[in-house]
């Protein structure tokens, strides 16, 4: 039976790999599994140090994006090494600076939100203009977004509106590149997940637990769930999807009234 994804013997570009709990890692592998090389990028010396023993013997790139001309040097030397074409992208970086804690929105300091947009949103149309001459005439780029644009949980902070950036910036990508190309750009919309990015964001345990309930099947979303779909939408079998979100959440997101989370909140509203 042949191959369904047809991702043996093609070559990923994977941005943002932190740790072994990072939804970057977990699509690298899963491409890896399916027979696709792998490239990776990750922000430092010290993070690629750090995953030394997890990545040894593969090609390992640096790329801090909150650096002007880091994502064409990042293409520069991924070509120099002889890659050849890319078939795809995975860019899933994302950096709020939450020092000083929560801060209602109308307080959000300028750099904090200038320097967040610069290296979550901003740095995916930076890095497809650099590699878009690497680049498959098919190939998919993807990046990875959160499952709800509306206002976000208040531990979320100012990153509501810059991953509605991100959004955005991969649909007008989408329409820029199709003047000659057939690549194509989408997001995953992920739930809330148990990352080590994650588990550093004041109160988001509660939030973590709190869309557990919210989700139909009672079980929350696993970081491997949002790979498998990030790995569709690089694979050629979602070659009808383009400038668009796919939403992972396990139903989270259409399930507000369930009758249990309504219960328990009268029961603590008559309480009060």
């Amino acid at each position: 039976m042949p191959d369904f994804l047809n991702l043996s013997g093609k070559t990923f570009v994977v941005l943002g790999v932190a740790n072994k709990k990072s939804v970057a890692w977990f699509t690298a592998k899963t491409l890896e599994e399916q027979g696709a090389t792998v490239v990776y990028s990750v922000r430092s010396p010290a993070r690629k140090t750090s995953l030394e023993a997890q990545l040894a013997g593969k090609p390992v790139f640096l790329c801090d994006v909150e650096e002007e001309g880091a994502a064409a040097r990042l293409a520069g030397e991924i070509a120099a090494a002889g890659h050849g074409v890319i078939h795809g992208i995975i860019h899933s970086i994302a950096f709020a600076n939450y020092s000083e804690g929560f801060k209602p929105f109308h307080e959000t300091k300028r750099k904090d939100f200038l320097q967040a947009t610069a290296i979550s949103a901003f740095s995916l149309i930076e890095v497809a203009n650099a590699f878009k001459p690497l680049l498959a005439k098919n190939a998919s780029v993807v990046t990875i977004g959160i499952s709800s644009l509306q206002v976000t949980p208040d531990n979320y902070g100012y990153m509501g509106p810059i991953k509605a950036a991100l959004d955005s910036a991969s649909r007008f990508l989408a329409k820029s590149f199709s003047a000659d190309s057939e690549v194509r750009f989408n997001v995953v919309g992920s739930g809330p997940l148990k990352t080590s990015a994650s588990a550093g964001i004041p109160g988001y345990l509660e939030s973590y637990l709190y869309a557990e309930k919210l989700t139909f099947r009672k079980r929350n979303l696993g970081t491997q769930e949002v790979a498998n779909t990030t790995v569709f939408l690089l694979s050629e079998r979602s070659s009808g999807l383009n400038g668009t979100t796919v939403t992972v959440d396990a139903g989270m997101g259409s399930n507000f009234f369930d009758k249990e989370i309504v219960r328990l909140a009268m029961r603590t509203e008559a309480r009060a």
